[in-house]
């Protein structure tokens, strides 16, 4: 059965619930199924080394998660409209995977969470979609006619799933976020399964 692989990092829990609600979107296109994943955190100074695998959540991400997968979605937090250094510095380390082109052709799409409703939601999610295009992804968002787009208070865009957290950090998406997150997931599931 193909994967998808959604390859996030999270640091509140708001992250990594979206990505919950992808997989549950991927799990719901007959013959595909979703491959959860993420990143360990960096820091200037590393005083002690993570462990190889995480307490509890996903996994850490393998190269041969991206070589394996049939589509990819990438999500983080927002960092003054980027991603988070974590998932910037394993992107970063990839030259291998862009030389051989072991993304290209497969369907991606990207998902975020702020803590403001105008905290760089669509500006992080457009700058995620750059390393994917140099990797030779073919881009998905959510159209308009998921009707959750256009009644949604807090995330969701066409550019990619996206969470608001709130002042008090709550990682739980309302309604609409995780509709639309399970939508993304969904549109690149489909995509893979027409792709392949």
């Amino acid at each position: 059965m193909p994967d998808i692989l959604v390859l996030y990092y999270s640091r509140g829990g708001s992250v990594a619930r979206l990505a919950r609600h992808i997989a549950r979107g991927v799990a719901e296109v007959d013959g595909m199924q979703a491959r959860l994943r993420t990143v360990p955190p960096v820091a200037a100074v590393t005083r002690t080394a993570q462990p190889p695998v995480p307490e509890d959540g996903a996994p850490y991400v393998e190269r041969a998660d991206l070589a394996e997968c049939a589509g990819l979605l990438l999500g983080s937090p927002t960092r003054f409209g980027n991603m988070a250094a974590p998932l910037k510095h394993f992107i970063d380390g990839l030259g291998a995977e862009w030389a051989s082109g072991t993304l290209v052709g497969k369907p991606a799409a990207v998902f975020t969470s702020t803590a403001s409703l105008h905290g760089g939601q669509e500006a992080t999610l457009l700058s995620m979609m750059v390393p994917l295009l140099h990797h030779g992804c073919v881009i998905a968002g959510i159209p308009y006619t998921e009707p959750q787009l256009n009644t949604t208070t807090g995330g969701g865009t066409p550019y990619g799933a996206s969470h608001v957290a709130g002042a008090d950090d709550d990682p739980q998406p309302t309604d609409d976020e995780a509709a639309l997150a399970r939508a993304l997931g969904r549109r690149v599931a489909q995509l893979a399964a027409r792709l392949a």
